[in-house]
């Protein structure tokens, strides 16, 4: 059978043609109708006996159905604020309290969404009016945080307990916002004797059990890391409800600040998160990470909500960098230290030689200036005539004084057995240049000189370098004056020393 664009098409084309020939045309489309027609009744015809076949088929064999949890249908259908059939349910024999994977029952669920038809029939089929869900809030909690005011009513006359706490530490009344709300938790906390110490003996009353409970775990030498709930520690636990007690006593005992739950977090992460500024400071002070990652790369900064909490953390990670910086300095200036002690050892070694050379130097002036006193005693106490300094000295007075031999020691004077004298030439001393430099020259020079002394009185004994003797400056024979003969006294050199090592200028500043 044409389609309806293909007759509208041919249209013009028919209209050409003559009567005759369009009732032909007629008939002809006529016909292609009636046959895709029945060829179309033919193929629903089998189709139909396919499905039946295929019905029968699965009614003959066993068939899968989807099914639920009974936990799952009953907070299906009290969501839905179905009373009827959360009756059915619970009169099928199903537990009202049951629950799912976050501890939620059903009667949470009705608090939360105001299902005021639902409640009394969970109450009545024996439901707990202080079941607790993951986060221990209970019925009560949901309600006056959402600011039902029949349902709070409802639940403080089945027996809520209005002093329950969450792991956050809150009271139902801690969460309600509604005046009319609140002024009905506080009125039936009056009406019920609950004073201020109460409340806050109920805030510490999870404290008090956790501490029991670390005491039972040390005395029994138990580990304080082991995994729980979630992989996490009691450190995690105290951490994240702000418990400081129970963390200083874990940490006392050597509990672990880098113990990691199955996300990564460390006792850190849960205190930073849950804005637990005390724990913060008391898990930094005891050498927490700040730095430290999760699993999926997030520090305590990065799940941080809180801004007092995210600014004592920004805080004390500017304290630990600081802290760090100071080490790093001290380090390095030790560091310098230690490289240096080979200069060091330089600098010693310089003045070690220094301190050698002047010790040298003086033991070398010392030893001549004894050989000088002992020339002058040998020279005053024994001349080669036999004669005393006293005798000499009287005979210099009787004989006319000698004319002084020349400054250069070209002549020696003597006294013969006449009244006259006679000089006679006598070599000049040894030039300066020949003069005893050293030690033994020195010894040398003098032996030579007590050689030279002649026997009887006559004989001639040089100067030394043109001095003249003490008996007015005239040289006597076998009369040695102080300065006759006398060595002159060592020139020693000073071992030469290193030379400082010439600074090099390490910046621009020298």
């Amino acid at each position: 059978m044409a389609e309806h664009p293909e007759l509208v098409a041919e249209m013009p084309a028919v209209a050409r043609l003559s009567t005759p020939e369009r009732l032909k045309h007629a008939q002809k489309r006529r016909a292609q109708q009636l046959k895709k027609w029945a060829q179309a009744e033919k193929e629903s015809q089998g189709s139909k006996v396919g499905a039946e076949r295929k019905r029968r088929k699965r009614s003959d064999g066993n068939t899968k159905r989807v099914t639920f949890p009974a936990s799952v249908q009953l907070l299906e259908a009290a969501a839905r604020h179905d009373a009827e059939e959360v009756r059915h349910f619970l009169a099928s024999g199903i537990s009202p309290d049951l629950c799912n994977e976050d501890g939620l029952t059903a009667l949470h669920q009705c608090c939360i969404d105001d299902a005021g038809k639902v409640v009394p029939v969970l109450l009545d089929a024996g439901a707990d009016v202080n079941a607790r869900d993951s986060e221990l809030w209970t019925p009560l909690h949901a309600a006056a945080t959402c600011g039902h005011l029949h349902l709070v009513r409802l639940l403080i006359q089945r027996g809520a307990d209005l002093l329950a706490t969450n792991s956050d530490g809150n009271m139902p009344y801690d969460l309600c916002e509604d005046e009319l709300t609140l002024d009905c938790l506080e009125s039936a906390m009056a009406e019920q004797g609950i004073t201020q110490e109460k409340i806050e003996e109920a805030r510490g009353a999870t404290e008090r059990e956790m501490m029991v409970e670390i005491g039972q775990l040390v005395e029994a030498g138990a580990d304080l890391d082991a995994p729980r709930g979630h992989g996490a520690t009691l450190l995690h636990i105290t951490a994240a409800n702000g418990y400081a007690e129970a963390a200083e006593l874990l940490l006392e005992h050597q509990a672990s600040v880098g113990s990691r739950d199955e996300d990564g977090w460390q006792p850190l992460h849960a205190a930073a998160c849950w804005g637990q500024v005390q724990m913060v400071e008391l898990l930094v002070a005891h050498g927490a990470d700040l730095n430290g990652k999760s699993v999926l790369d997030e520090t305590p900064l990065d799940v941080c909500g809180d801004e007092e909490v995210r600014a004592k953390l920004l805080e004390l990670k500017h304290k630990h960098e600081a802290v760090m910086r100071s080490h790093h300095r001290h380090k390095s200036l030790l560091q310098r230290r230690t490289s240096s002690a080979g200069s060091r050892g330089k600098v010693v070694r310089r003045v070690s030689v220094s301190e050698r050379s002047s010790l040298y130097r003086r033991e070398h002036e010392r030893e001549a200036i004894v050989w000088q006193r002992a020339a002058r005693r040998d020279s005053a106490e024994d001349d080669d005539d036999g004669q005393t300094d006293a005798e000499l000295r009287r005979r210099a007075a009787a004989d006319p004084p000698a004319p002084s031999p020349p400054r250069n020691g070209s002549a020696l004077c003597t006294h013969g057995p006449g009244t006259g004298a006679t000089v006679h030439p006598v070599p000049d001393p040894a030039p300066r240049h020949h003069l005893p430099a050293t030690l033994p020259d020195l010894k040398r020079h003098r032996a030579a000189t007590k050689l030279q002394h002649l026997p009887g009185g006559d004989a001639a004994t040089p100067m030394g370098r043109g001095d003249t003797g003490d008996t007015g400056g005239t040289g006597v024979a076998g009369g040695a004056g102080d300065g006759a003969g006398e060595p002159p006294l060592l020139k020693l050199t000073a071992p030469a020393e290193e030379p400082p090592a010439q600074k090099q200028r390490c910046c621009k500043v020298m």
